[in-house]
Order: structure tokens, then sequence, then C-alpha cells
């Protein structure tokens, strides 16, 4: 008759715990009868002693090796045969953190443990973990008397009654009245301090820009709406032109503007078309768009880059009033076609491109010849300036108000001593300048060429001009005795710090409403505490990289300048997660969280 037994009462966490490492009465069993073995047995006697009796728990593969081939014992002819044993079972994550807990807890009690004798029956009738209720007691840690009672003072051994302040004495047994425990440093009725969250690691540096989230108005909705499902829209109607031109925004993030659905902004009365992303069309697309638009006088078209000759020829036929154009990337034009473009368009008052490397000085000669009532000129990213782009341009003085030669292919493609002769020449009516980008201007341009020669500046823009000087610009803007700037950008010039700021801010501060003084890591503190004092009807200010811009600044300047709209502040690293925010103004660059 076998003596499996697969009855089991309740087992305490401790004989769980030796269970799942393999330990059961079983194994240590076959310990000892491994270590009988290895010693002399008697020749004679009985061999009917009881080895240990079986059990049905799991053995282990290490331990069945050093049991005997034929059993615990010669005569023991009942015990039952032996299944091969299964696989120690993995445990999960959280057994393996639970079990390795319980080490570490282990570890940490330095009095010795003795020897656990017996089985289940230690632990059964056990309120708490075994292991903290023996760590407790080695402690002296007693439970606490209930609330109301009477217990007497370990330290001044007076009567006092126990509250649910009432502390353990240090070192223990007993309790510490209210005086007592204040007078060990200890406050009962400090509140614990709440745990500190750590934001995740994802969070800790990101930079995030700062905007005003509103409810979406119903026009913005429903141009969302024909903007997502503009293949099927038949006709935009009669919905205004600021409507048309928040749609063709729309349209242009998601560059989704191609030849069947442009038409939806064509219409024969239009005198002025603006589209933003027009990559997708293609010549004969574009050719279309002026035999659509016969009586436009004004327009734009950004990221043109498939325009070609044949589509400039398309429009010197077909958009005889056209008095303004404005073209971003026109890269395949060549030479013919622009001169083609101006010989048609005598009238033109505004021609502005950037990104053409093909036009060279004869496309110039022939635009000043052919359009002799030009006013506005851009001549931005053009690979093939030079100084002789300077002399066709002057017969245009004293009627040309908007200039920008900024950022050429070569930096040095303009010289300094011509730059002063051609401003000399056309500088007098100039109403916007920008000269950025070019590595021969100095404050030698600012002496002899603006200050003498132009005096009816609203919008300057000198940004990456290395040379100039902080004293120089402070000097120019002291001395300057013109009209007020309402724009002003000397960005990326690392060498102007306070005496520029403060003339300029002196100068023109009334009016301003656009400053970039980005790249300015010179800049004092005192310095940037004049913007806010004196430059109240600010809309957009760029302190990006100013090394001394912090809270204080930003606050102050959310606080006096009301008409702020947009504030940036990218790469200022004293900001902190407290910046100061405001409705309506859009800071941008505000790095949140540490690293």
């Amino acid at each position: 008759m076998s003596r499996r037994n697969n009855v089991r009462g309740p087992t305490s966490a401790l004989t769980e715990f030796l269970r799942e490492s393999g330990i059961t009465p079983t194994t240590i069993a076959q310990r000892a009868q491994a270590r009988q073995a290895a010693q002399p047995q008697p020749a004679a006697g009985p061999s009917n002693q009881d080895q240990g009796q079986g059990d049905d728990d799991v053995e282990m593969g290490d331990e069945q090796q050093t049991r005997p081939a034929n059993g615990y014992a010669s005569d023991n002819l009942d015990e039952p045969e032996e299944e091969p044993a299964p696989k120690k079972r993995k445990q999960s994550k959280a057994a393996e953190a639970k079990a390795k807990a319980k080490e570490k807890e282990k570890a940490k009690s330095k009095k010795g443990k003795g020897k656990k004798g017996g089985g289940d029956d230690d632990y059964e009738d056990s309120d708490q973990d075994p292991y903290s209720a023996l760590s407790k007691m080695w402690k002296g840690d007693l439970p606490k008397p209930p609330v109301g009672s009477f217990e007497n003072c370990a330290r001044c051994e007076k009567q006092f009654t126990v509250t649910k302040y009432t502390m353990a004495a240090n070192p223990p047994p007993g309790w510490l009245c209210h005086i007592c425990a204040k007078s060990s440093g200890a406050d009962p009725f400090k509140k614990p301090a709440a745990p500190r969250k750590r934001k995740p690691a994802g969070d800790r540096r990101a930079v995030v820009s700062y905007e005003e989230r509103r409810f979406p108005s119903l026009a913005s909705i429903c141009i969302d709406v024909i903007s997502k499902y503009i293949d099927d829209v038949e006709a935009l109607g009669d919905i205004g032109s600021m409507n048309v031109d928040e749609i063709a925004k729309a349209l242009s993030k998601s560059r989704r503007l191609n030849s069947e659905n442009a038409v939806l902004f064509y219409d024969v009365e239009n005198e002025r078309l603006t589209l933003y992303d027009v990559t997708n069309l293609h010549p004969p697309a574009l050719c279309t768009l002026a035999s659509l638009n016969p009586n436009l006088t004004t327009l734009r078209l950004d990221f043109c880059g498939r325009m070609d000759d044949t589509v400039a020829s398309a429009w010197a036929a077909s958009l005889p009033n056209l008095k303004r154009i404005e073209l971003l990337g026109p890269f395949l034009v060549r030479p013919p076609g622009w001169q083609t473009f101006f010989r048609a368009h005598p009238g033109l008052e505004g021609f502005l491109i950037t990104q053409s490397p093909r036009f060279d000085i004869e496309c110039m000669r022939v635009l000043v010849e052919s359009c002799p009532n030009l006013k506005e000129l851009r001549l931005k990213e053009v690979g093939k300036l030079s100084d002789e782009f300077l002399e066709c341009i002057k017969p245009l003085g004293g009627q040309l108000t908007y200039l920008d030669l900024s950022c050429p292919g070569d930096p040095a493609a303009l010289s300094e001593r011509a730059l002063i002769d051609f401003l000399e020449a056309v500088g007098s009516a100039l109403d916007h300048l920008d000269l950025s980008g070019h590595a021969d201007v100095t404050d030698a341009l600012l002496f002899q060429g603006i200050k003498p020669h132009v005096s009816g500046l609203s919008t300057l823009v000198l940004a990456n001009t290395p040379d100039l000087t902080d004293a120089g610009v402070g000097e120019f803007f002291g001395n300057w005795k013109a009209a007020r700037l309402s724009t002003l950008d000397l960005s990326r010039n690392q060498d102007l710090a306070d005496a520029a700021l403060k003339a300029l801010l002196v100068h023109s501060s009334s009016d301003l409403t656009h400053l970039n003084i980005n790249g300015w890591k010179g800049v004092s503190e005192d310095a940037l505490k004049l913007i806010p004092k004196s430059a109240h009807v600010l809309r957009k200010l760029d302190v990006s990289w100013c090394r001394s811009v912090d809270d204080w600044f930003v606050k102050s300047v959310l606080e006096r300048c009301e008409e702020l709209e947009e504030l940036k502040v990218w790469g200022c690293g004293r900001l902190t997660d407290n910046c100061a925010r405001k409705r309506g103004v859009n800071v941008y660059g505000i790095e949140l969280g540490t690293v």
C-alpha cells in the first residue's frame, strides 16, 4: 500500500518560499541519507530503520544523482516508484522581485536567526508576515497602545494620554509624551512630506512652445473640413478673400494643392492671387493659372520650382495687367524667359524673387530698361549677384522704396565701397533695406552709406554681418538724425551688446514693433531690462541665445509690452518651468524640465 498523501493544509509564507526554492522534507531526507550512506555501516543487524518518509514534493535533479540506485534502503519495499522530476517552474518578474525584496530584508537584519524548527504549524496563527514580525520583535517595536489609554513616559516617567501623535522612545522600549518628543528634536505633529514625483525620462528635456489654445471658431472648423475634402469640393463660392486665403494656407501645410483643386481659387475677376505651395503644379497647370486669371495685378507663388521658360512666356501673353510679382524658387527659368517676361510688362512696379540661380546681369539690365517704374526689388539668394548689378540698379534712384539684396551666393559678392556708392544713388526714397549676409559690411557702411544718404527708413535688416562692432552700432544710432524705425533686425551679430541695444532703444523705442537681437550673447541683464521699460508697442521680439534672459525678464516683457504677439527665447538656459505666460502671446523656445 502506497503512503502517498495528497491532502495538504495551509502553509506559511516561509514554507511556501522554501518549497519554491526546492527545499522540502523529501530533499532534506535525501541529503541525510546521502551523508549516512557515505559512512561505514555495521555488518550485522536489521536494516529496517526508517530512512525518511517519502513525499510527493518536487525533488531536485542534483539530489537524485547522489541517491542510491535501489532507493532509500534495501528493505524499504513499499516506497513508490519515483516519477521523473518536472522542470522547475519559471518565476514571474513580480515573484522574482518579491523574492529579492525578502532576501534584502533578511540581509539587513544583523542579529542571528535561530534554526526554525517545525513546519507549517509555527506560522499558521500569525497575522503578520513572519519576517517582519521577527524583525519587529528583535527591535523591540511593540504594538502601539490604543488611543485614549494612559502610559508612562519613558524619559520623564510622567503619565500621559496616548494620542495618534504619540511617538515611540528611541532607543526603545516605551513611549514619549509630547513634551519629551519635542525636546528630542522630533515634531510629532509634522505632516509627512509628499513623495516627489519623478518625470518620465522622455519629458525631462522637452523643448515646447507655449501657444494659446482656444476653442476653434465655426469658420476655422469649416476651413479644416474643406481643406480635408478639397478634392470633393466643386466651388468655394462667395466666402470672402480672407477665408479663401486661410484655405490656401491649410492646403499648403499638407501640400495637397494640385492641378485639379487649384482651379477653385481661380476667377476671371481676381486681381490678387496668393498660393503658398505650388510644388505639385506642373508647367501646363501654371500656364492655365494665367489663362483663368487674366486680370491679375498681384501674384505670389511659393515653391514654384517647376516654373520654366514656357510658363514665363505664357504669363507674358496672358497677364497684361500684372504690377507686382513675388516668386520663391523659380530655379528653371533661364535668362531668355525672364527677358521676355520683362519686355511684356513695362508697367511692372514690384519684382521680388528668391533663389533664382540663372538670373544674371543681362536680365537685370532688361528689367531696369523695360520697367522704369520699378519701386520694389528683391534679389535674395541670387547666385550671380555682383557689383555690376548695383550699377544697373542706380537709374532707379529716387523711386525705389523696397530693396532686398540679402544672402548672395558668395558672401563677398558685393564690396562695401560699391554699396556705399549705391546707397548714395538710391537711398533717398528707401523705406525698406535688407543687406543681410554680406561679409564686407562694416561700421563704415553705417557712417558713410546709411547715415548721410538714407534717412527715411522704417525697416532695417543687417543680420549676419559679423564685422559690425558694438561701439560702432551704438555711436551710429546715437548720432543718426533720421525717422524712427518700426522694424529692426540685427540678429546673428555676436559682437553686439549693451552699447548697441541702449542706443537703438533711445533712437526708436517709441515706434519699434519688431525687434530681433537673436545671438547677442554678450548683452547684460541690465541692458535687457530697458526693452520692456521703453519699447511698449512691440509686437514681435526675438531674444534667442541671449544668455542673460531669465524668468524675470520674460515676466516684465509680458506685463509691460501690452501689444506683444510673439516672443522667441530659444537657447536661453536661465529660463525655468516657472517662466511667465500670457494669454494671446505665443512664446517659442522654452525648455521644460531638467537634464
